[in-house]
């Protein structure tokens, strides 16, 4: 997994800025409460510019940042300049995580998992995911649905206008339900004219069996399987399953 998101990153938090990630942390925090034995160290895998990591470093938790893009990074570090919090960041790819001892949690969130390659890849970060996980401890992540691939990206086309900043989404669908993604930003300078940042990547769509057996091989329990970030259902037309799991 080699993706470095050079220009999303420079423009992750505005197009994403109708996430609450304080609500998102408020879950995290009470599945710890609720199922982990320990809840004192959080992974934020695939941390990104540290929304997540920030708002669980807010509730006391030590936090540690892992992303594989230097640029993500840098604005996860801006960030947390800023609010004077202490969060450890390591870029590093999730399919070699490599860390110093054991976290109480592992959390891996928005869509981050559906950023790997391929099912060895996701194999691999699952792997590494259980040698870093204290027995007792919580895994919790979110996959796409398939509905999502292909009702809702599908072929389709995005726009988003954002005063200064526009951007361009074009989706290419896949016949087995992956999805390419191609993000053209055109952003505003001082001088009045727009300067064109290009990105893309593939979203892969996980089978639900093919995830639950391989938990299962790592020595995941499965607590349970959510709708978006709640504690309800899945729904028929869900587009994102919160997963929750305990190393055994």
């Amino acid at each position: 997994m080699d993706h470095s998101y050079n220009s999303f990153a420079r423009f992750y938090d505005r197009l994403t800025a109708n996430v609450d990630y304080k609500a998102i942390a408020d879950l995290v925090d009470s599945l710890i409460k609720k199922h982990s034995e320990y809840d004192e160290v959080v992974l934020d895998l695939a941390c990104g510019t540290g929304s997540v990591s920030e708002q669980l470093a807010l509730k006391g938790y030590d936090v540690i940042g892992v992303d594989n893009s230097q640029e993500m990074l840098e604005a996860a570090q801006e960030r947390f300049d800023e609010s004077g919090l202490d969060v450890t960041l390591l870029e590093q790819d999730m399919t070699e995580l490599d860390l110093w001892g054991a976290v109480d949690c592992t959390v891996c969130l928005l869509d981050s998992l559906d950023h790997l390659r391929d099912a060895s890849e996701l194999k691999k970060a699952f792997e590494r995911v259980s040698m870093y996980t204290c027995v007792g401890g919580l895994f919790v992540f979110d996959l796409n649905t398939e509905y999502k691939h292909r009702n809702v990206l599908a072929n389709n086309a995005f726009n988003y206008d954002l005063d200064d900043l526009f951007c361009a989404w074009q989706n290419e669908l896949s016949p087995n339900g992956d999805v390419h993604i191609y993000l053209d930003f055109f952003e505003k300078a001082d001088d009045g004219r727009y300067i064109r940042y290009s990105d893309d990547f593939t979203e892969i769509l996980f089978e639900d069996s093919f995830v639950e057996s391989t938990l299962a091989e790592n020595g995941f329990e499965l607590i349970g399987r959510y709708d978006e970030f709640s504690l309800e259902p899945v729904k028929e037309t869900g587009q994102r399953v919160l997963w929750v799991c305990k190393r055994v």
